[in-house]
């Protein structure tokens, strides 16, 4: 071997040494510290304790003195030394050993030469410690340099009084990816609650910015308080444009993890306006309707985000329309109930039958304009009259038993608070809620919980546009980049046949969808021409004269759709109504064919 290659070598191994010894001396810096911020404060109510025990007992001579003198002794004991001073003692000592235990002046020579060079080595490695940077690499710009400096222990202890603090103590704080993590001790006179409403004192005494977001939490052990100080973003830097090859809904702040919302949940989607609810809730319509198995269907009166979808899924934009749909969907999910086999939970999805996700867009104003919608019906003796009919009841009935049929309810609103932003039967049955940023810590109470504030879902703290907070049962309060999807995009999606119970799916063939689809110019006509088709069927093979009651029975159709098959049969003359309310075709089988 030559000697270049053992140098090499050599070299080698000394840097993978040098680097595990800096490791694991930061390692140990890093234990060190944390105890010592931790143990500290004990030493510091010791020695009060020991205070008072010498004030009532000055002589010494009664237990309780002795017992606060031990306890402070046992308290420092367990505090342990920083880095550079235990290894300044290991250095004395050995050298001190070497000077008692080999008396011979060259080898005391040799033994204070090597503690030397020990020491230096030592000192080397203390100072790369001290100085040296996390595993991250992170480096504080000016503004968190500043922070960092007024939340060590010495600075909070000199100002924490005057600013209405005292009784806390900061730990050492950390820079994350997501910004400064700080421990806080609390005396007996405070709690993690009580913290969080002296925020304002915080913010003056760090001199932090108002706009700056501070999350305060209990901490990990009794005692202690958590303060997160959101000055950077995990997310930082990432392309938040949604295409196909990035379909999650957004990114982790703190972990900087893609962040999913799987299909099948009951979801609660809210947002002041601006704060991007339709952008945030694409990427998850997106979801619904993309594959053979998966079925959209857009509740929206404001006709602005269902006409970006009306190619791949049913959208009811009139009061008229909410009303057919909701009947078409409690229809369908009490029938796969009806056959569902026994001892299984949930229905399978197919293409026949799919997964159907209902977006209720802007539920308030739902619940008012189809609230008292004007039916004709019809009575008992075949005779019509108009009633009022309420989108609500249906719309209830699938919150509460559509999951079990694949029939889940997503519901959006600007106004949790208002109204019927969330009615009282849907809000309970809600499994995961998305909320961008809300108003006022009320309407964050009636989206994420009552527990919201008290444990750090701050929705009316969050900055807009495209920041939300997911609540799933799992999930941590830190907040989530939506990914952005721009209109252009969604409207140049593959088209896809939308769902409806008087018209079949178009089955797509391993997954790929159709190449051609046949589309009319009136929206939802397809529909309304195939229920007329089926009641006139319904009519004209029944042995006799049928009432429009039995019709829905007959033809599998909601009661609006026959409701208004059958007028537009009327109408136009192909069907008669007697005078005892049954109704004739008045055209024969040849005709009908053709």
């Amino acid at each position: 071997m030559s000697h270049t290659s053992v140098w090499r070598t050599h070299r080698q191994y000394a840097a993978t040494a040098a680097r595990w010894t800096a490791d694991h001396w930061r390692k140990e810096a890093e234990r060190r510290r944390a105890l010592r911020a931790e143990r500290k404060p004990l030493v510091r109510d010791a020695r009060r304790a020991l205070a008072t025990a010498r004030a009532i007992d000055p002589e010494g001579v009664t237990p309780i003195r002795h017992r606060a003198e031990r306890e402070l002794r046992n308290a420092k004991r367990r505090v342990p030394d920083p880095l550079w001073l235990f290894a300044s003692k290991t250095a004395i000592g050995a050298a001190v050993a070497g000077y008692v235990w080999l008396p011979s002046v060259p080898t005391r020579v040799w033994v204070w030469s090597a503690v030397a060079v020990a020491a230096a080595i030592t000192a080397a490695l203390v100072w790369a410690v001290v100085r040296g940077r996390d595993d991250s690499g992170l480096k504080p710009n000016a503004e968190e340099a500043a922070l960092l400096k007024r939340l060590q222990p010495l600075h909070w202890k000199e100002h924490a009084e005057q600013r209405g603090l005292a009784g806390t103590l900061t730990g050492r704080p950390t820079l994350t990816e997501a910004g400064i993590v700080c421990a806080v001790r609390l005396d007996g006179t405070w709690t993690a609650t009580k913290l969080r409403s002296a925020e304002d004192h915080i913010r003056a005494l760090l001199g932090a910015r108002t706009t700056l977001r501070m999350q305060i939490k209990a901490g990990k052990q009794g005692g202690w308080a958590e303060l997160i100080l959101r000055t950077r973003s995990a997310a930082d830097g990432d392309d938040l444009t949604w295409t196909p090859e990035r379909r999650s809904l957004g990114v982790d702040t703190v972990t900087g993890d893609a962040v999913t919302v799987p299909l099948g949940e009951r979801l609660l989607i809210a947002g002041r306006s601006g704060a991007g609810k339709s952008v945030a809730s694409r990427p998850l319509l997106f979801d619904a309707s993309e594959g053979a198995t998966n079925a959209l269907v857009i509740i929206d009166l404001k006709r602005v985000e269902g006409r970006l979808w009306d190619h791949r899924a049913r959208v009811a934009s009139t009061p008229h329309e909410v009303i057919d749909v909701v009947d078409e969907l409690e229809t369908e999910m009490l029938e796969r109930l009806s056959i569902l086999p026994k001892g299984q939970d949930t229905w399978t999805p197919t293409a026949d039958r799919p997964r159907i996700t209902v977006v209720v867009d802007e539920g308030a104003e739902v619940m008012t304009a189809a609230d008292k919608v004007p039916y004709e019906t019809e009575t008992s003796d075949g005779k019509t009259r108009t009633a009022n009919r309420s989108a609500l009841p249906g719309l209830e009935s699938i919150a509460r038993m559509g999951r079990a049929a694949c029939i889940d309810l997503w519901w959006m609103t600007q106004k949790p608070t208002i109204g019927d932003g969330i009615p009282k039967q849907i809000a309970p049955q809600i499994g995961v809620s998305i909320c961008l940023s809300v108003r006022t810590p009320a309407e964050a109470r009636v989206v994420l919980g009552e527990d919201a504030q008290a444990k750090g879902w701050n929705a009316d703290e969050l900055p807009v546009p495209g920041v939300a907070l997911i609540r799933d049962g799992k999930r941590k309060p830190d907040p989530v980049k939506v990914r952005y999807m721009d209109k252009a995009v969604v409207i140049a999606l593959p088209d896809r046949t939308p769902w409806s119970r008087s018209v079949s799916p178009t089955v797509e063939a391993a997954g790929t969808p159709a190449l051609t689809l046949v589309k009319t110019t009136v929206p939802h006509a397809p529909a309304t021409d195939s229920a007329a088709d089926r009641v006139l069927k319904a009519i004209e093979t029944a042995d006799e004269p049928v009432l429009q009651k039995d019709l829905a029975t007959i033809t599998g159709l909601s009661k609006g759709a026959v409701s208004k098959a059958v007028k537009t049969l009327t109408t136009g003359g192909t069907v008669v109504r007697a005078l005892d309310g049954r109704l004739t075709a008045t055209r024969g089988d040849d005709t009908a064919a053709a």
